[in-house]
């Protein structure tokens, strides 16, 4: 009975073990698999090693040799933490056109100037006239701030957008995203092992919308936020600053610390103090949930109803190339 009892207790050391070992083992071949230097097929090499030298040393425990096991791994696991703790984010790169300059502020009295407005005129995705602009914009005039989200992958995960309006009709949008070269696309995966840096753009309201609802034809929608002037100001100025931070240090984007909705938050908290933390700061397409619970829209109107009236997918594809695309796309929108 001792036996069996100790035997028992050494199967159920070695499993927890060897599933310990495995989790932390499973995250280096991902992290090979973002990251390691080189093009794909030498990536793909680097994962290999890795991986079959996992495999032997998850072995040893169960070939009575715990410690050697614990040992061998612990000292090749401090070794790639050594070399991912020395990976840094760079402005230097091939970028991809609609992220290839750094959107840049500065603020004299109420004039600001912003350099590198994007306002491209896209054809499709990959065919496109690049525009870079400099721009100045009053703050003594900004009247309205809008949330846009752009829906690419079901109710869950959208891009969040934040439209600044003047008087005299004009609007910027600042996007928080990821900073992709050339050879890359997207991964949410990649995300979380520094595979991209952060960049936040400016661009010209038709560059930013039109080329989510027209060209991509991603569901998009448009939800005007309560917010006093003052603290409008405030945020456009905090997006200037984040630009600015940016643009001098580079930074790695994470799909959960550093994204488009957690950005803004963190944005928004200094601003208007302590938010309440929320699943759906995680899940960016529910964002405007969040936004209303939090009193951030007129709540004489429902969710559904602004939901409804706000969705500009139509009214964008309309408007088009129009010179009045702002103020079509906003008809009817509270």
């Amino acid at each position: 009975m001792i036996a069996t009892t100790t035997s028992l207790a050494q199967v159920a050391g070695g499993a927890l073990l060897t599933m310990t070992l495995g989790s932390f083992a499973l995250w280096g071949a991902v992290a090979l698999r973002y990251r390691a230097p080189g093009p794909p097929a030498v990536r793909r090499a680097w994962v290999a090693l890795w991986s079959l030298f996992c495999l032997g040393d998850l072995a040893l425990p169960w070939w009575g040799r715990p410690t050697a096991g614990l040992g061998a791994f612990a000292a090749a696991f401090a070794v790639l933490m050594w070399w991912w703790r020395r990976l840094e984010p760079t402005h230097d790169g091939v970028w991809s056109d609609d992220v290839a300059q750094m959107t840049r502020g500065t603020v004299t009295g109420t004039l600001v100037t912003l350099e590198n407005v994007r306002n491209f005129e896209w054809r499709s995705p990959t065919d496109y006239t690049p525009r870079w602009e400099c721009r100045h914009y009053d703050l003594d005039a900004l009247d309205s701030v809008d949330m846009i989200m752009s829906y690419w992958r079901g109710p869950a995960i959208a891009h969040m957008l934040v439209s600044f309006g003047f008087a005299d009709g004009a609007h910027v949008v600042f996007s928080v995203e990821i900073r992709r070269r050339k050879t890359q696309t997207f991964s949410e995966i990649g995300g979380f092992f520094k595979e991209f840096e952060l960049s936040i753009i400016a661009a010209d309201e038709r560059d930013a919308v039109r080329l989510r609802s027209n060209v991509r034809a991603e569901e998009v929608y448009l939800y005007r936020l309560r917010l006093p002037v003052a603290a409008m100001r405030r945020l456009f100025l905090t997006y200037i600053d984040e630009a600015n931070l940016l643009a001098d240090t580079p930074r790695f984007y994470n799909t959960i610390t550093a994204n488009c909705t957690t950005m803004v938050y963190q944005m928004m908290t200094r601003i208007v103090g302590p938010l309440p933390l929320h699943y759906r700061l995680l899940f960016s397409g529910y964002m405007p949930e969040y936004v209303y619970a939090v009193g951030g829209m007129d709540k004489g109107r429902s969710l559904e109803e602004l939901r409804a009236l706000g969705r500009i997918g139509d009214r964008a594809r309309r408007a088009d190339r129009s010179p009045s695309f702002s103020a079509e796309i906003r008809r009817g929108v509270p």
